[in-house]
Order: structure tokens, then C-alpha cells, then sequence
């Protein structure tokens, strides 16, 4: 046993010190990047928000309506073949652009996998995705998948510590995903202790991942548009969002209606809920790691989509970054007690 005394931090942790500015609008404000990748040496060129591959959040409906703002959407794996063959017929081939292709790390996860990828040569983008990405099994099948599709775009994890990003990207990964437990609907940190502050997780792997030329996703931990600008601030490359997308028209879930307010059903990947719709149940060796929850109806997601690219964008003139590129560059962090006023929250 040790103890590290450094100190970690949050995004509650922290707020963006301004810095003079010559921008004269938030218009001025660009917030496409553009990659290259590490071992698929594709590019791709876009802005770089995602929304995250959970059933209540990753679906069809979601991809067409974010790829619209060239925005990127990460497919749940439990869409069938079928469901798969529908979708392609209905999208235009430079909306694939925006859409990856999630997968587990078993045998039919693999044999799906690849027959996805045989329907439509514009998939390009695969995310292996685990909630415990520091297993040798899925190092080795980061791998196999790497030599079976070289030149596919490669997303995997989820880890939160540099040299577990150093070994992924060596291993064949081109973009890592960043997080364990702090999703809103994750309960990983309470039911096993296990977790990292999400804002120091992501300086320090992009750090790791930026010295071998790779990009980091920041996973989790966004509750308002301003923490998705300190992600951007503190190095991440891409910011993939469950809570904030759910709850739309696009968004999967049941929608519910309670004393005349509307609500949809949104719950982590490893809940009881999830297990049970798709595992039969929770298995004797496991605890449950997610919670259900429901969330008030929000409508269409293009309003809430143009709240995080505003916001983002106003992040972006409070510290004279012209480019979301320039933010990291541009952002100093003050380590504070509170973020806001709370006097009228209820």
C-alpha cells in the first residue's frame, strides 16, 4: 500500500482565469479541429464533441442530427445487423464521417464487429469499450483489432493514468478514452473505490498521449457547457457526453409522463437495467455499477447542442483563443472554493 499526496483535481475544483482578448465576438470563435492519426493515418476533420455509446444516448437518431453540426456520435453496440443495414440505407456517406462503431471484447463482440464493418466501406471509426480498460485481455484485443482493420480509426479504454495511454496507443489505439467513474449515471467510485479526478486524469494522459502523437477523449464528468471548456483547457482532444445529450427526442430511453411533466429513462451501461435488458440479469460474481435515473424531457438536442458550442465559444473570447486548438495554450487554471451563486437554486 502508498499513498500519493499530490493534489487532484476536479472539474468543481477549478475555474479558466481570463486573459486579454482582441477577438470582438464569439462568432470569431472556431471550433473545428482537425487530426491525424497516430496508427490509422487517417484524418479527420470536425468539431470535437461526441456523444457517448450508451443506449440511452448513442443511436441513429442521434448521429443524423449531430453530424449536421459535424459533431460525432458513438454507436451503442447493441444495435442488430439488421438495425445497422436500415441506418446506412437512410444516411449520406460524409455523415459516416461522424459516426463510430462500438464494440466489447469477447468473441461475438468481435464477429459483430467485423460484419458491421464489411456493410459500408465509410465506417472507418471502431471505439473498444470497457469499463476497465487496464486488463492484459484488452491490451491484447486492442491489438488483434489493430491487425485485423490497419486502417481503421482506433478509440479505446477506459483509463485514467499515462502509461496505461502510452500502452494503448503502442498498442494500436489512435485515440484513448479518459475516465473511470465519473459519469452522472457511474457508480464505480462508491461501489468499489476505484476512480480519479476527472480534470488531472485528462492533463496528465494527454500529456502521455500527446508526446507519442496520439489524442485523448475525455470520458464522463461534464455536467455544464464550462466543463466541457475546462476538458478543452486541460489538453483533451475530444469530450464524449452521456447525462448532457440524454433526455432528448434523439436520445433513446422510454418516455414517461408523471403528474403532466414528461421524463425519459437514462441509466449507466453497467446498471441493473442495462444488465438486465441485455445479460439477463446481473451475474452472481458482479455488482450492478450504474444507477437508473429519470431525466426531465428536454426536446430536440439542437438546443442543448448550441448551449455546449456557445458556451464553449465564450470560453474561447474570455481567454483570446480564436481557435478551440488555442485553448489548451491559453487556459490557466484557479483552484477554487466554489463555482457559482447558488442563492436561487433550489
Amino acid at each position: 500500500m502508498r499513498i500519493e499526496t499530490d493534489i487532484k483535481l476536479g472539474f468543481k475544483d477549478v475555474l479558466i482565469r481570463p486573459k486579454r482578448s482582441t477577438l470582438k465576438s464569439r462568432a470569431d470563435v472556431s471550433l473545428e479541429r482537425e487530426f491525424r492519426f497516430l496508427n490509422s493515418g487517417k484524418s479527420w476533420k470536425g468539431v470535437p464533441i461526441m456523444a457517448a455509446n450508451m443506449d440511452t444516448v448513442g443511436t441513429f437518431e442521434m448521429a443524423k442530427k449531430l453530424s449536421a453540426y459535424q459533431a460525432f456520435t458513438v454507436i451503442h453496440k447493441h444495435y442488430s445487423l439488421n438495425d445497422w443495414q436500415a441506418f446506412l440505407k437512410e444516411i449520406q456517406e460524409e455523415q459516416l464521417e461522424y459516426v463510430s462503431v462500438s464494440t466489447g471484447t469477447n468473441e461475438a463482440d468481435a464477429a459483430k464487429l467485423d460484419k458491421i464493418l464489411s456493410l459500408h466501406k465509410g465506417l472507418k471509426f471502431i471505439c473498444i469499450d470497457v469499463a476497465n480498460g487496464y486488463s492484459e485481455h484488452f491490451v491484447t484485443f486492442v491489438k488483434k483489432v489493430r491487425e485485423r482493420h490497419p486502417e481503421h480509426v482506433l478509440m479505446a479504454g477506459n483509463v485514467v493514468t499515462g502509461e496505461m495511454v502510452e500502452e494503448l496507443l503502442l498498442a494500436g489505439a489512435d485515440m484513448v478514452k479518459v475516465g473511470i467513474g465519473p459519469g452522472s449515471v457511474c457508480t464505480t467510485r462508491v461501489k468499489t473505490g476505484v476512480g480519479y479526478p476527472q480534470l488531472s486524469a485528462i492533463i496528465e494522459c494527454a500529456d502521455a498521449a500527446h508526446g507519442l502523437g496520439g489524442q485523448i477523449i475525455s470520458d464522463g464528468g461534464c455536467s455544464v457547457p464550462g466543463d466541457v471548456a475546462k476538458a478543452f483547457g486541460g489538453g483533451a482532444d475530444f469530450v464524449m457526453m452521456g447525462g448532457m445529450f440524454a433526455g432528448h427526442d434523439e436520445s433513446g430511453g422510454e418516455l414517461i409522463e408523471r403528474e403532466g411533466k414528461k421524463y425519459k429513462i437514462f441509466y449507466g451501461m453497467s446498471s441493473d437495467t442495462a444488465m438486465d435488458k441485455y445479460a439477463g440479469g446481473v451475474a452472481e460474481y458482479r455488482a450492478s455499477e450504474g444507477k437508473t435515473v429519470e431525466v426531465p424531457y428536454r426536446g430536440p438536442v439542437n438546443d442543448s447542442l448550441q448551449d455546449i458550442l456557445g458556451g464553449l465559444r465564450s470560453a474561447c473570447t474570455y481567454v483570446g483563443a480564436s481557435r478551440l486548438k488555442e485553448l489548451t495554450k491559453r487556459t490557466t487554471f484557479i483552484r477554487v472554493q466554489e463555482q457559482h451563486n447558488l442563492v436561487f437554486e433550489k
